[in-house]
Order: structure tokens, then sequence, then C-alpha cells
């Protein structure tokens, strides 16, 4: 799996949070509303930022387990967790949080889910959930994963997979040719096989749907202005590099676009949208 810094997740998670769907979000607390503690595991958990989302939403009891394939991200999760608990004690290698009257427990685990997917989901969580994952991942690898999460009897919830929609504004000539050629991009390989890219959010209901279960999607776009500069900057930075690797777009054209795009981004009125999918998904 490609890695990502923990700056970057820290300069994408007010968008992340803002941008979930809030009806998916409501019908997931539903669910466990009578559960007396809740077993969770949050793949690809980077620094816990899924957990900071998502527990507001679930019950007073829950244990989460934090899987990532590199421990220095689980490093500053544990960090990013103690200082945004109300209280935080260290239990061993894990955490035990009181968060707005919800008592958290958090273990780390650094896995290769290539290798140890089944090994994660043997103690059947009650919920497996991860966010801004599946766009990076094969359709082979859903279709397996999948099965797991049914055979281990655990709930879905799957927040900000990419989906191709995305928009610019003010337009620019090369807008069509960039994100076409972006979208090549993230079909290459990332650790899982041939990515799903802008077709994961798709594949990954279906894939559920043929494990039998029942499946809701909802949308959670960033729509991203002028107040989030610094993290349009940086995203439009990661593009022109993605697409600058496929050779799709000629080189001159690409660093126009570019500066177009920046000169763009601190103006009122400037807008990048970028199309995401929620998913829920539950045995019926």
């Amino acid at each position: 799996m490609s890695g990502f810094s923990a700056s970057w997740l820290a300069l994408r998670e007010g968008a992340d949070h803002r941008s979930r769907n809030g009806t998916l979000a409501r019908r997931l607390a539903g669910r466990f509303i009578d559960t007396p503690t809740l077993r969770i595991v949050d793949l690809g958990s980077g620094t816990g930022s899924n957990l900071r989302a998502t527990a507001p939403h679930l019950g007073p009891n829950q244990e989460w387990t934090l899987v990532d394939y590199d421990p220095a991200l689980l490093e500053e999760a544990a960090k990013a967790l103690t200082l945004w608990a109300d209280e935080a004690k260290a239990i061993g290698d894990g955490l035990v949080l009181v968060k707005d009257g919800r008592n958290i427990g958090v273990t780390f685990r650094v896995t290769d889910l290539n290798r140890d997917l089944d090994a994660v989901l043997e103690k059947q969580p009650d919920l497996v959930t991860a966010s801004a994952l599946f766009d990076l991942i094969s359709t082979s690898w859903m279709a397996r994963f999948a099965k797991a999460v049914a055979a281990s009897g655990a709930s879905f919830y799957t927040v900000l997979t990419y989906d191709g929609r995305d928009e610019f504004v003010p337009p620019h000539p090369l807008d069509h040719a960039v994100i076409a050629a972006f979208a090549t991009h993230q079909t290459r390989d990332k650790g899982f096989g041939p990515a799903a890219g802008p077709q994961a959010a798709s594949a990954l209901a279906d894939a559920f749907r043929n494990a039998n279960y029942a499946v809701e999607t909802g949308d959670s776009p960033w729509v991203l202005d002028d107040a989030d500069e610094s993290l349009v900057l940086e995203l439009l930075g990661g593009i022109a590099n993605a697409v600058g690797e496929t050779g799709l777009v000629p080189a001159e054209g690409l660093k126009e676009w570019l500066a177009f795009r920046k000169a763009a981004a601190p103006k009122a009125g400037a807008r990048l949208v970028t199309g995401h999918t929620d998913i829920l998904a539950f045995r019926p």
C-alpha cells in the first residue's frame, strides 16, 4: 500500500469530517443502539481520524482496533487520540479513553492486509470500518474482503471512497483532460492489484451485495473553497504530479493548468468538488 504522511492526513481531516454523509451515519448509529459494548476494526486507520469522526455516533462502550501497515502512523494515532480525549490512560500498548461520556478502548495493530486479513477479523468484530481506502484497492481484493467480513458476521461502514466526480470552478480548457488522466493514474497498482480508482464505490457495493448483504450508499463530496486554500493547493499538486506520470497531458499545458488553479485557489468563488461515496452494509 502506498503510504500517506501524518501531515497530509491532518490537513484533510476537517474536510473529511464535515463531508461525511449524515443520513448514513445516523443509520449506522441506529444499527447498534442496543449493543452494550461495540467491537470495531478500523482498516487503514492512519492517525485515527475515522475513530474521532465515528465514535460520537456510537454507544457508550466501544472497543476499537486500529489497523495500519505503517507503525509511525499508529504512533501518531496514539498521540492524536490522547489529545482528543477528555481523559486518556495508556494500558500496555493500548489506550483507554473517555470522550463525551463514552468509554473507548483502543488497541493498535501493524498488519499487512494482503497477508493477514483473516487474522484481523478472527475475533468477530461487530463492525468493520475504513475511510478513504477502497479506491486504492483492486476489485478482486474487494470480493475477497467482502467474503471475509461476511464470514466474521460483522457489519461494514466505509466513508469517503473516491468516485471520480470532479469539478473545478472557474473552468479551464484542460480540466477534462486532467481529470481523465488522473482517473487513469488512480487505477495503478497500490499494493493490492490494479486499483479500482473511480469505480471503487460501485464495485465495493456490488461485492457486499454478492456476499448477501443489504447495502446503502450516500454522497459525501469534498466541496472545497477559498477557506480550504492549504488543502486545495496540496491536492492540486498531488493531482498534477499524478497526471504528469501518465504522460497523457502535455507538460507545458499541465504546468499552465496548475498555475491557473493555484492562482484561483485563494479567490472568492473558487471551488473544487471531489466526489466521494459512503457505504453501509449489513446482513438483512
